[in-house]
């Protein structure tokens, strides 16, 4: 390969072959024997774990490449701290005292919205490939995946400050690829509750014993690296990144699916993430596969 890790955002935007290392993972051979057996070891760590890591998936001499990009779009993000809950919703003042959505947390990580990322960013090469995009279809044992038709919210960075944490939440798509690209000093870790909800059940007294602190048996711990691409069913499984610590912010890649097309994310909600809606997000054309709160 003759790309050099110093790909800048000002480079022209790199092909899926020299992105992904696929000797290891062979994205466009989607019949070939090798990603038969990638998919097939994905799908069993889905339905034990409900997550599955793919290491190294973007090429080790790219990593480097990979962190100074995101680093040089967070400043991009839009940052606030606020009092959210579990669901992102406001409190219903008729909810029972005892109701996971009655419990406080403080929310002070950050998001660069999709339409701040370049076409070349790598990031964006992996969001729009179409094979990329089957590839991971095909993991979730799914027919196809649509990209979110959210203009904001289909591809975006995650940005969180040391002494910040991304709280305990679940995730408006189904189905949620991401890619950590920088590490932080200490802290920052990823975990989850596998399918501690489902589409017809909330499981609210599970879900508050995670949240206050009790219900630890249900909660997984999953070690990231830069560069590794991580499968899981955010729409289910409850997940937070714990307090980052130190003086390096966690970044981390979010590329957002659904398995219906014209998926956009509800005005508030997008609001409280990025600062801002576009007319999208009035148009009513939102599509839900369950009835949960969010």
């Amino acid at each position: 390969m003759s790309t050099s890790p110093a790909h800048t955002l000002t480079s022209p935007a790199l092909t899926l072959d020299e992105v992904v290392d696929t000797e290891r993972y062979p994205l466009t051979d989607p019949a070939g024997a090798r990603v038969r057996r990638v998919v097939a070891d994905a799908r069993r760590d889905l339905a034990a774990e409900g997550c599955t890591v793919l290491t190294d998936f973007v090429r080790p001499e790219l990593h480097e490449a990979l962190r100074e990009q995101c680093a040089d779009l967070a400043p991009r993000a839009h940052y606030d701290v606020e009092t959210v809950n579990v669901y992102n919703i406001d409190v219903d003042p008729d909810l029972p005292a005892d109701h996971p959505g009655r419990v406080p947390f403080r929310r002070g990580n950050a998001f660069v919205a999709r339409d701040l990322i370049p076409a070349e960013a790598l990031i964006s090469v992996l969001y729009r490939d179409e094979a990329f995009r089957r590839f991971v279809a095909e993991c979730f044992g799914l027919p196809r995946l649509h990209p979110l038709a959210d203009p904001l919210s289909g591809l975006v960075l995650n940005v969180v400050r040391p002494g910040m944490e991304h709280p305990w939440h679940f995730d408006t798509n189904e189905y949620t690829v991401s890619m950590l690209t920088q590490q932080p000093d200490a802290g920052g870790e990823f975990e989850y509750c596998p399918g501690i909800r489902t589409a017809e059940s909330e499981n609210f007294d599970d879900v508050r014993d995670v949240i206050t602190g009790g219900g630890r048996r249900l909660v997984r711990r999953l070690p990231l690296r830069p560069g590794d691409l991580q499968l899981f069913k955010g729409r289910y499984s409850l997940h937070r990144v714990s307090p980052v610590a130190g003086e390096r912010d966690r970044h981390s890649a979010i590329f957002a699916y659904s398995e219906r097309p014209g998926v956009v994310g509800s005005p508030a909600r997008t609001r409280q993430l990025f600062g801002r809606v576009l007319p999208e997000h009035h148009a009513g054309h939102a599509v839900r596969t369950d009835e949960l709160l969010d």
